[in-house]
């Protein structure tokens, strides 16, 4: 799958009135706390959230072809375009309050080396972080921030 594509992700990019959307895996225990690593970090409240394992994340995940019920890479949509593994995660920082824009300069490092880091912690995520029984439930003062 390309790192960027244009057409196919109308319908969240709709829902979220045009807001980048972060696709995360709602079980995984490292996965949901960047969710509120993000949150507690964005204070214009720019950036929206689905979990894969949601409806919206089910149909991203299909109308793409991929498997839908492997969660093993994370996505951010912005501005009409997909992102994903370290490519997602360096854009998503740029929505932070500073320091954390600072991370965009790891755009240096070559692609396939951030995505090889990417995947290990990818693969390794439940037995490094824990795992939840249910996907994360935002509460009531950041429940507009997901998508329904």
């Amino acid at each position: 799958m390309p790192a960027a594509e244009t057409d196919r992700d109308e319908p969240l990019s709709a829902i979220a009135k045009g807001r980048p959307v972060m696709l995360f895996d709602g079980v995984c225990n490292l996965c949901s706390g960047s969710v509120q690593f993000a949150i507690a970090r964005d204070p214009a409240a720019n950036l929206r959230f689905a979990a894969i394992q949601s409806p919206h994340g089910q149909d991203f995940l299909r109308r793409r072809g991929l498997p839908t019920d492997r969660f093993e890479t994370f996505y951010l949509i912005d501005d009409g375009r997909v992102y994903e593994k370290s490519a997602g995660v360096l854009r998503m920082v740029g929505y932070l309050r500073w320091p954390w824009p600072l991370l965009k300069a790891m755009r240096i490092v070559p692609r396939p080396l951030r995505d090889w880091l990417y995947d290990r912690i990818a693969r390794n995520r439940y037995h490094l972080f824990g795992r939840r029984q249910t996907c994360l439930v935002p509460t009531a003062e950041i429940a507009g921030r997901f998508l329904s």
